[in-house]
């Protein structure tokens, strides 16, 4: 099992991210505070739909769920799932830390 944090400064929220494979499939629990993520907050996505950034199980539901289209949320749905296939390795994710977005000049 895989388990990630996104931390959203933006709108201030922090979920927390739990991933396991069963078959072909990612089963997905999210915890937040979201209201919109809450409507994808459970998701059994098909490892193989994760590949193309533009046509993608992960980010059709966060379509449907009216997302903001800067919410970090499906891309940690997304290295939670290349994480638990193995698409990326998990003491490499460990090694990194973690991902960030840095405001430099505004």
């Amino acid at each position: 099992m895989a388990e990630i944090t996104v931390n959203s400064s933006i709108c201030d929220f922090t979920h927390k991210l739990r991933g396991s494979m069963k078959g072909g499939n990612i089963i997905v629990d999210i915890e937040t505070p979201c209201e919109k993520i809450k409507k994808i907050s459970h998701l059994e996505v098909p490892m193989m739909e994760t590949m193309d950034i533009k046509d993608n199980y992960v980010i059709d539901r966060a379509k449907e769920a009216k997302c903001c289209s800067n919410c970090l949320v499906p891309c940690g749905v997304l290295n939670l799932c290349k994480l638990e296939s193995g698409f990326i390795a998990k003491s490499l994710a460990k090694k990194a830390g973690s991902l960030s977005i840095d405001f430099d000049e505004v």
